[in-house]
């Protein structure tokens, strides 16, 4: 299977940088963004204007090139906004049966969607700051898990009238950043550099450390549960075998260049297993930098993906800002009072049906979300 890197469709809307993306459940026919702007949207990522490029014309570069492709890519179709939040939103997740999803984000609220009616059923409170993660868990999808940035991770019963969480679990040192739930385990990454897993049936928890200094920032499970791909700042993405522990495969850029090699440093920048678990993916926090003073030229973010055998690199892709007409030219201004520079952070995707599909998407600080297909 080649590596999906042609442009199929764009999800415009936003008013700022997308924070989250997730593939409705199942065949995945449908996307959720969640952006700074407070808002959630449902797309269907089937173009509503003509075709897209032709696959002879993708825009996948080599390793460390420096093409900027602009092609026209066809606009997906909003079908319904959802507007409760009072802050950005930062984590989305779809239940099983594609009925319900659930949110959180700045205003330290999980919030359960209705996705036909654009109600939410329950708001969960209780964290006592942002609420970066968010997930469903137990049978029938009865459960939310939320990780926060005050350390704790919640469960709460969405069947229940109560108010308070069924479990808080706060081990961790430092903020939660992502959490996968398999079963009766919770899988917590902090910003501490450690991955613990909570077995809720025995009561039982393991902690692997990543890194010493550097926090922890994504994790995917492979699909048989054995493997779990983490990131974290120090730039590695690393593949590792749950039963004992050990690191299976480092991930990392292979040209060291100024402003080329991929890092993951001060970000949060997911990853995840795509091409029925033959890729590992991850944005990009450097993106394709647009000098200050230059205000008619659009930076450009990039996606990295590298073979999860062997470990090489295998595809830089291009993300375009946006198309022209929507694409944001005004200037950025720091607090000194000059002109910033223009970076396209691609720090959220999500591929389609869990990692086996045959697209992906992608969004960052253009406020565009990439529909990439082969």
């Amino acid at each position: 299977m080649a590596f999906p890197s042609r442009p199929v469709a764009q999800l415009l809307g936003s008013n700022g940088p997308v924070h989250a993306v997730a593939y409705s459940a199942g065949s995945g026919t449908y996307i959720l963004t969640g952006s700074s702007d407070r808002s959630i949207r449902l797309y269907n990522p089937q173009p509503t204007t003509g075709p897209a490029k032709s696959k002879s014309q993708g825009f996948v570069t080599k390793p460390g090139s420096a093409a900027d492709a602009s092609p026209f890519v066809p606009e997906g179709r909003l079908i319904q906004t959802y507007a409760e939040h009072g802050y950005e939103v930062l984590s989305l997740a779809c239940a099983a049966d594609n009925a319900r999803f659930v949110s959180s984000g700045g205003d330290r609220t999980v919030f359960l969607w209705d996705v036909t009616t654009a109600q939410t059923l329950r708001r969960f409170s209780g964290h006592s700051g942002r609420v970066n993660c968010v997930c469903f868990a137990g049978e029938g999808d009865s459960l939310v898990v939320s990780g926060g940035f005050d350390t704790t991770v919640r469960i709460w019963d969405t069947r229940s009238g109560g108010a308070k969480p069924l479990q808080m679990l706060s081990e961790a040192r430092d903020a939660i950043s992502a959490l996968a739930v398999r079963g009766s385990e919770i899988i917590v990454a902090s910003v501490d550099g450690r991955v613990r897993c909570y077995d809720t049936r025995t009561g039982r928890m393991t902690t692997d450390v990543i890194s010493g200094t550097a926090g922890v920032t994504s994790l995917s499970l492979t699909r048989d549960g054995r493997s779990l791909l983490v990131g974290a700042l120090d730039s590695r993405l690393r593949l590792l075998d749950r039963e004992s522990g050990t690191c299976l495969r480092t991930y990392a850029s292979e040209d060291e260049k100024p402003g080329v090699s991929w890092r993951n440093e001060e970000l949060r920048v997911q990853s995840t297993l795509g091409g029925r678990e033959r890729f590992v993916v991850a944005g990009d926090e450097v993106g394709v930098a647009t000098a200050a003073g230059v205000p008619s030229s659009t930076p450009s973010g990039r996606v990295w993906a590298w073979d999860l055998l062997t470990g090489k690199l295998v595809a830089t892709v291009t993300v375009p800002w946006g198309p022209p007409g929507v694409t944001n030219t005004s200037r950025s201004i720091g607090r000194d009072g000059r002109e910033k520079e223009r970076r396209n952070v691609t720090s959220c995707l999500a591929w389609q049906d869990g990692g086996w599909g045959d697209q992906f998407c992608v969004g960052g600080t253009s406020g565009v979300v990439t529909v990439f297909g082969q």
